[in-house]
């Protein structure tokens, strides 16, 4: 046991000697910027006036490649970790060892034959090693976990000096444990950031620290109220939660635009929190920018993304904004929020005129070699596949900046009507949002295959059934009010003819298709009652 303490001495005098020189130094959280899914950027800085080394207890986890310092001096950063004093209400942990080192404490066990244990708990340093790992850069010294949760042999008990000698006690056998005098402050083994300050050129210099981070996002929402019958009102939200740390009167901006972060889910290997070999698998298991396991706190992907709807096509006509990358900065002001907090407010407001219509859907349900799509595949994305008539509301952005993608709820005389995803618009473009089913428009669609219209097409090396379609578009209005009909139907093949002359539109999905992939687009009016058939002629080929 001599020799045990003997070792100890100089290895806490040589931590004690290492953060000797180290001045503590204290950074704000100056900006943070917001995107939509889980990532942050971070901007503090910190003011120093000597040369010297200094220490943040600031640490972030920074995004592989983001983190950056700039600063009129010259500065070294390395990170490492050192045994502090912080208040006690703010441990996380339970390690009894580590935070009540050098505290005389009476043990009860939940044991009622053990008597209580009294002594002072031993200040101990974790042992050289602890925190290696494989440098094959296979797995962790202690397994794909890591060895920060894994104790060596005389830290899992909790050691006890008293004058009858050294206790070892079992911590899952404490009942309660009772310290002498009060507990403000405990030590902790905690990462710290120093950085090395030379080449001071003036009385003070600056140093600003940016980085990615996750666990701040924002989620945007919309309200629209059509209770006027020509004019809505379209409200903005943010909510805004904080997983990150606290802040104070940060400057916060919203980001909206496809977030275009390749090494998202890599964690640099400046931080304490991962490994080389951590880091390498990481970088095998990255993704592309739109791939679905990018998506992060809280987010859908249409959110995330802003992925553009399948229907409405390209509105040209929209108001030339912003300059540069398509990315929406959205100052909302100081703000201070806790870590854990969130915040909801309101964001920007405008009114547009509007038009109450209907929009029936009917969609392709060809694959591209002619054949019809199977029922299991169908299923797994049944709204894409539905075959249904919506009431809607079109119009125009009036906000002066992108609308970004968020569900958008509908109300009308202070009554819920629905809510639906609003994806991207710009200003000044025209959207249409859906609301609800149009239950009262009844509508049906055929189709069949034109008898005596076969023959046998050679393309590319592969024979096809060349056939003629004809196809029957019906609907009845049963409301009391006449309504705007607005038909999309989406086929495979060549138009032959259609009545009432609709617009007809070739999809970008079927360029490299031996079917064209196109839209047939009808906008007409019902009266009350009033039923209206269209029919529609088209040629497909077929693989045989």
């Amino acid at each position: 046991m001599r020799r045990f303490g003997a070792m100890l001495i100089p290895v806490t005098l040589l931590l004690c000697t290492a953060g000797a020189d180290e001045k503590p130094l204290n950074s704000h959280v100056r900006s943070v910027e917001l995107f939509k899914n889980g990532l942050a950027v971070v901007r503090r800085t910190a003011q120093v006036s000597t040369t010297g080394t200094y220490r943040l207890s600031d640490v972030p986890v920074p995004v592989h490649g983001t983190f950056w310092i700039e600063s009129d001096a010259k500065v070294a950063v390395r990170l490492t970790r050192r045994v502090v004093e912080i208040p006690s209400w703010q441990s996380r942990t339970t390690n009894f060892q580590q935070e009540l080192a050098g505290k005389e404490v009476t043990i009860h066990f939940s044991d009622d034959g053990i008597p209580p244990a009294t002594g002072r708990v031993v200040e101990l340093e974790p042992g050289g090693g602890e925190e290696a790992w494989n440098r094959t850069y296979q797995r962790s010294r202690y397994g794909y976990y890591g060895s920060r949760n894994r104790q060596s042999g005389a830290s899992r008990m909790l050691v006890l000096d008293n004058k009858n000698g050294r206790y070892y006690v079992d911590p899952s056998r404490i009942a309660y444990l009772q310290v002498k005098g009060a507990v403000r402050t405990v030590k902790q083994r905690r990462p710290v950031l120093l950085l090395s300050v030379t080449g001071i050129n003036e009385k003070q210099a600056t140093i600003a620290i940016s980085y990615l981070a996750k666990g701040m996002a924002w989620a945007p929402s919309y309200r629209v109220d059509i209770s006027d019958p020509k004019t809505l009102l379209l409200q903005q939200k943010a909510v805004i939660k904080n997983e990150l740390e606290g802040i104070e009167k940060a400057e916060i901006q919203l980001i909206s635009g496809f977030p275009s972060i390749q090494f998202a889910n890599v964690v640099s290997p400046l931080s304490l929190d991962t490994s080389w070999t951590v880091f390498f698998q990481q970088l095998s298991r990255r993704y592309a920018p739109d791939h679905p396991s990018m998506s992060n706190v809280a987010t859908q992907q249409a959110v995330s993304f802003n992925v553009e709807p399948p229907q409405g096509g390209v509105d040209l006509s929209a108001v030339p904004a912003g300059e540069g990358v398509d990315l929406h900065y959205q100052e909302i002001g100081p703000q201070t929020l806790a870590e854990g907090d969130s915040l909801a407010l309101d964001v920007a407001s405008g009114k547009a005129t509007y038009e109450s219509i209907v929009e029936w859907i009917v969609p392709d349900t060809r694959q591209a070699n002619g054949r019809y799509i199977a029922e299991h595949q169908r299923n797994q994305d049944p709204e894409k596949y539905r075959d249904a008539a919506w009431d809607a509301v079109r119009f125009r952005n009036p906000l002066s900046f992108p609308m970004t993608t968020a569900p958008a709820m509908i109300v009308s005389g202070g009554r819920f009507n629905g809510q639906r995803m609003s994806y991207w618009v710009n200003p000044g473009e025209q959207t249409i949002l859906h609301v609800t089913k149009a239950l009262s428009i009844r509508t049906r669609s055929i189709e069949h295959e034109v008898k005596g219209s076969r023959e046998i097409v050679y393309v590319g090396g592969n024979d096809y059934r060349k056939t003629t379609v004809q196809g029957e578009l019906r609907a009845n209005n049963h409301r009391k009010e006449p309504v705007t009909l607005v038909i999309r139907r989406r086929f495979s093949g060549d138009l032959l003819q259609a009545d009432r002359s609709p617009k007809c539109s070739l999809l970008e999905e079927g360029a490299s298709y031996v079917n064209k992939r196109n839209e047939l687009t009808w906008s007409l009016t019902l009266q009350p009652g009033e039923e209206v058939t269209l029919e529609y002629q088209y040629t497909l080929l077929v693989d045989c």
